[in-house]
């Protein structure tokens, strides 16, 4: 796993799993191919890694043969998604591209209902949430994640959203939300899109077919992963500081004196993206943890040294704390 990556709720497991249950699909063996421990389905804390996550996806998609994943009513043969990605190519700018893209998707049933829409300023993506399987609404807000990730990839640079809305409750896991979509996040709207600058949409397409070609080898997971168009966010640049030294975690003054910028500042900037130090410090202690436990043999004494902790014990109760479970629980082998 990369250094800093961040690790995948596991209420994101169940959802994408929803649809081959639905089709009486045994989804243990699905499981056991991504090297996630069936049992962490039970805890609402528990997490995996973008590598558990992407081995589970391309299970999924070799066991259903859709690119829907089986959410949607009416499948989406394997092939769709790269074609809507060549018909946009030949646009001029990303207004065009997406409307094209929109338009495609619209010939087909069942499909995500696509529509961009521009007043003023702002400009609205939004996509329908009423997928037959989809009851976690997991597929409507992967359609939405993967427009934003490859429109900023069409155009190589990194599109800034200001705000997402989604046209139903806050769930339980909320707070992921700002994190996949990197900007404020509403609930309980009247539908689901996200709004970013209407000049964004004169953008050219500065990719080619082989470009293309290149991109659809990795995708869907990795258009999930954001990507690094344009500059980083502070949270972002201290997680990477953090994540270079987890024996000693660096003080906040000293991880501000590299970003240039007081304390002060530095807080008022994190708690204007929606996290503290405090938090980055316990989720990059996770996150490795996580990662240690399930992609490698690294016995879990010295991981615990290696992420700081004086004792065993301590780990072991840090560990409950971010996961609900023991460290064990994340290897398919209970080793200790």
């Amino acid at each position: 796993m990369a250094m800093g990556r961040r690790t995948i709720t596991v209420h994101h497991v169940r959802a994408v799993l929803a649809g081959a249950r639905g089709s009486g699909i045994d989804t243990v063996p699905l499981l056991q191919a991504a090297q996630i421990p069936p049992l962490l389905l039970g805890d609402d804390r528990a997490r995996v890694t973008p590598a558990q996550f992407a081995r589970l996806f391309r299970a999924l998609y070799r066991t259903t043969q859709d690119e829907f994943l089986g959410l949607s009513s009416v499948p989406s043969r394997p092939g769709t998604f790269a074609m809507m990605c060549y018909a946009s190519l030949g646009c001029a700018d990303l207004g065009a591209g997406i409307a094209r893209a929109a338009a495609f998707y619209g010939l087909f049933p069942g499909g995500p209902e696509l529509a961009l829409e521009v007043e003023g300023a702002e400009a609205r993506f939004t996509v329908r949430n009423d997928f037959a399987r989809d009851e976690e609404r997991f597929l409507t807000e992967c359609v939405l994640a993967i427009w934003h990730r490859l429109s900023s990839w069409l155009i190589g640079r990194r599109i800034p959203l200001a705000y997402a809305e989604f046209a139903y409750p806050a769930p339980p896991h909320e707070e992921e939300y700002a994190v996949l979509f990197d900007c404020p996040v509403r609930f309980g709207a009247a539908r689901t899109g996200a709004v970013f600058g209407a000049p964004w949409l004169e953008a050219p397409l500065v990719r080619d077919e082989a470009a293309v070609e290149a991109m659809l080898r990795r995708a869907p997971f990795d258009l999930l992963s954001r990507p690094e168009y344009g500059p980083a966010t502070v949270a972002d640049q201290v997680r990477r500081t953090l994540a270079r030294r987890l024996r000693a975690f660096p003080a906040l003054t000293e991880v501000a004196a590299q970003l240039a910028l007081s304390p002060a500042t530095l807080r008022r900037r994190l708690r204007a993206e929606g996290t503290s130090f405090q938090q980055l410090k316990d989720h990059v202690r996770r996150d490795a943890a996580i990662a240690g436990l399930a992609e490698s043999g690294e016995p879990i004494a010295e991981l615990a040294a290696r992420l700081g902790f004086s004792e065993d014990t301590a780990f072991h109760r840090a560990f409950r704390r971010w996961t609900g479970t023991t460290p064990a629980a994340y290897r398919l082998s209970g080793a200790p």
